[in-house]
C-alpha cells in the first residue's frame, strides 16, 4: 500500500479518492489509499451489501465478452473506462477465443494507466491509451485508437460501469456520439447504476448514490430505466436470458452461468446491463 511521496506513482493524488481504486478495493484488489478506503468504508456502513453492485457488474463484463467472442466472429474491442488489471480482464476472455483479437483499453486514471501498460508489455494486439472516455470525439480522435481499430469493420465497444460517473444531462448524447461512429454490425457492451423506482430498492440506490455524488467523489448517478435506455439508442438490444425479451437486466441475471441457489441482495438489483447489436 502505498502510504508515502516515493511510493506514489508519478501523476497521483493519493489525497483524493479514485472510482479506479475504489472498484478494485470492492473486488478485493490492493491498490488503494486510505482516501479510497473512508469512501468505502462509508458505502458499506450505507449498504453492508454493496460489493456485490461491484461483483455483479464484473460478472457481467465476463459473460458479456465471453458471449460475443464465442458468438461472433468480431475481433477489435474497444474498452473505454477500463479500471485497473484484474482477474479477468476484457482481452484474456477474449483471447481464448482467437489469440489475435486487438483491444484498445482507455482511460485517464495514472493508476490505471501505468498498472495497464505494465500488464500488456507482451501482447501484441493489447494497447492502452489515454484519454476522457467521456469525450467521445478526443476518444475516437486518439491515434492509439486509430492506428490499432479499423472503424471501416464492425467492432465491440464496452462503456461497463462508466457513464453513471458522468454528471448532468448529457449522457445519452455522449452514447450517442458513440453508437454514431460504429460501422453497422458492431456491439455495445453497457452497465450503469440502477433506480428500479421501487421505494425499497429506490432506498439502497439513492444511499449509495448520496455517498458517491455529495461526497469526495462527486459523481455515482443511480438512473431509471427509462433514462439508461435512452443511451441506447439506435442498438437492437439481445434478450439478457431465455426468459426475458430483449433489453436491460439486473447484471447478476444477464445470461447467468446457472440457475441461483441464493437470492440476490437488493444492492445487487440496482445495476443493469445490455449488449446490443448496431443494425
Amino acid at each position: 500500500m502505498a502510504s508515502s511521496p516515493s511510493q506514489v506513482p508519478v501523476g497521483v493524488d493519493p489525497t483524493r479518492p479514485s472510482i479506479a481504486r475504489i472498484y478494485d478495493g470492492f473486488l478485493g484488489g490492493k491498490d488503494h489509499y486510505e482516501v479510497d478506503r473512508a469512501v468505502m468504508r462509508k458505502i458499506n456502513e450505507a449498504v453492508p451489501e454493496a460489493v456485490d453492485i461491484a461483483r455483479g457488474n464484473r460478472g457481467f463484463l465476463n459473460r458479456a465478452c465471453r458471449f460475443l467472442a464465442a458468438q461472433t466472429d468480431l475481433a477489435q474491442y474497444l474498452d473505454c473506462g477500463s479500471g485497473l488489471p484484474t482477474a479477468e480482464n476484457t482481452h484474456q476472455i477474449v483471447q481464448r477465443a482467437n489469440p489475435e483479437t486487438t483491444v484498445v483499453y482507455v482511460d485517464n486514471d495514472p493508476v490505471v494507466l501505468a498498472h495497464g501498460r505494465a500488464l500488456l508489455e507482451e501482447n501484441d494486439f493489447v494497447h492502452m491509451t489515454e484519454a476522457d472516455i467521456f469525450s467521445p470525439s478526443q476518444v475516437l480522435g486518439d491515434e492509439v485508437v486509430r492506428r490499432h481499430l479499423d472503424f471501416s469493420q464492425p467492432l465491440v465497444l464496452l462503456h461497463v460501469g462508466t457513464m453513471h460517473h458522468y454528471e448532468g444531462d448529457g449522457a445519452a448524447g455522449i452514447m450517442r456520439a458513440y453508437i454514431d461512429a460504429l460501422p453497422s454490425g458492431s456491439y455495445v457492451v453497457f452497465s450503469h447504476f440502477f433506480d428500479p423506482e421501487v421505494p425499497e430498492l429506490t432506498e439502497v440506490a439513492k444511499r449509495i448514490e448520496n455517498i458517491l455524488v455529495n461526497g469526495p467523489m462527486g459523481a455515482g448517478r443511480f438512473r431509471t430505466r427509462d433514462e439508461i435506455l435512452a443511451m441506447l439508442d439506435g442498438l437492437e438490444l439481445i434478450k439478457p436470458n431465455a426468459l426475458s425479451e430483449p433489453g436491460l437486466a439486473v447484471c447478476d441475471e444477464w445470461w447467468p452461468d446457472g440457475p441461483r441457489l441464493a437470492p440476490l441482495s437488493l444492492a445487487a438489483r440496482c445495476i443493469v446491463g445490455a449488449v446490443g447489436r448496431k443494425p
